[in-house]
């Protein structure tokens, strides 16, 4: 199937900002583009590009003082599958894990595993090691957490969500991968576009937090807001948390005055 995608943020600055955004497809995703990515600026700005510790692709820009708006829009092409459910897969034991999934079994900014490691262990350390236990993690933290929009907040914690028990789908991820970490299975942060392709409509639609985690080798697709597999997922970012891949990063104060997410199904014609 074809998936069209694409934003439009509206900010306002009191002065020249620089700004560094993570908007654009992922490049693991880039053999899939079939409408490459339009994007412009309100005004003109110069931007240029980067990848990040995480191979993230990133913008640079300087946002002038007033309004700006950006916009982008691709088609992709997507398998139409379900994410994929391997219920024999194995937890890995850390002297066995690859170097570069270390990073993923440490505390950051939002999952304080030195806060959350009894918890994880008193809820889930007797449960069978393996996908059956990650999913016992989603189970949890989707019964345990309210979603409500009205009651976002972008400095909660895992640890705080754990005892608020309410947040959105950032919180949720946070959580989950929280509770991963202190079991000792890499979990990661991802950011992305999730339409409502095979099930009821999203109205709004917004960009969707999910996580990853590794197991028997690979990384797979866990998503502890919704909790049943869906259809669709294109992947824009990964890192620790939401501190490494925040849509917009300003290195001064703006105001969001406009935010608009659109990811849907497109006709396919051979």
């Amino acid at each position: 199937m074809l998936i069209r995608y694409g934003y439009e943020i509206k900010l306002t600055c009191q002065q020249p900002t620089a700004l560094v955004c993570l908007l654009s497809v992922h490049e693991d995703r880039a053999a899939d583009i079939r409408v490459p990515e339009t994007t412009f600026t309100t005004p003109d700005v110069p931007i240029s590009t980067y990848r990040d510790l995480f191979g993230n692709h990133c913008r640079r820009l300087i946002a002038p003082a007033g309004d700006l708006t950006m916009w982008g829009d691709a088609t992709i092409w997507d398998d139409g599958q379900l994410d994929r459910v391997l219920p024999n897969a194995r937890e890995l034991a850390v002297p066995d894990l690859p170097d570069d999934c270390l990073v993923y079994l440490m505390g950051s900014r939002y999952c304080e595993t030195d806060r959350v490691s009894q918890i994880a262990w008193d809820l889930f350390g007797t449960i069978r090691p393996g996908w059956g236990r990650v999913q016992a993690i989603c189970d949890f933290v989707h019964n345990h957490i309210r979603f409500d929009y009205m009651q976002a907040r972008s400095t909660r914690t895992a640890f705080e969500a754990f005892n608020e028990r309410v947040g959105v789908c950032r919180d949720f991820a946070h959580l989950a991968i929280t509770f991963c970490r202190c079991l000792n299975i890499p979990a990661r942060y991802v950011n992305g576009h999730l339409g409502d392709i095979g099930v009821p409509v999203v109205d709004p639609m917004d960009f969707s937090a999910w996580m990853e985690v590794f197991l028997d080798g690979e990384w797979h697709t866990f998503d502890p807001r919704n909790n049943v597999p869906r259809i669709g997922r294109i992947v824009v970012s990964r890192g620790r948390d939401a501190t490494d891949i925040p849509l917009v990063n300003s290195f001064g104060p703006h105001v969001l005055k406009g935010f608009r997410v659109w990811t849907y199904e497109v006709p396919h014609h051979p």
